[in-house]
C-alpha cells in the first residue's frame, strides 16, 4: 500500500492507488493500539458519488510505521496482526454496546 496523507482540522484522510493507478480515498476513524504498535482503522469516502459504494464494505485496517523521514505510512498488517486488531476492535465494540 503506498499512501499520502492529506489532514484537516479534525479528519485524516489516507490516499491510496490500486492496482490499475486510480486513487482510492479513506478516513482514518480511530487508532488502534496492539502489542505497542497503532493501527488505523480506515473508512472508504465515496468521492465519486458512487450510488453502488457501500461504506460498510469500504473499511480496511492499515499499519502505521514511519517511513524514512518520520512520516505516517499506512501499510498492511500482517494476516496474525489483523486478527489482533480485529479482536480488539470487536472488544471495544462490545464495551461500548454494554454502556
Amino acid at each position: 500500500m503506498a499512501n499520502e496523507e492529506i489532514m484537516d482540522e479534525e479528519n485524516i484522510v489516507v490516499e491510496f492507488q490500486d492496482d490499475a493507478g486510480n486513487s482510492l480515498y479513506y478516513q482514518q476513524e480511530m487508532i488502534i493500539p496492539v502489542d505497542g504498535v497503532d493501527f488505523a482503522l480506515l473508512v472508504g469516502l465515496n468521492v465519486e458519488n458512487d450510488e453502488s459504494f457501500d461504506e460498510e464494505e469500504n473499511v480496511i485496517i492499515a499499519k502505521i510505521v514511519k517511513d524514512e523521514n518520520g512520516e505516517d505510512e499506512y501499510v498492511d498488517p500482517t494476516d496474525e496482526e489483523f486478527e489482533k486488531v480485529q479482536a480488539v476492535y470487536n472488544e471495544l465494540c462490545d464495551a461500548e454496546e454494554a454502556e
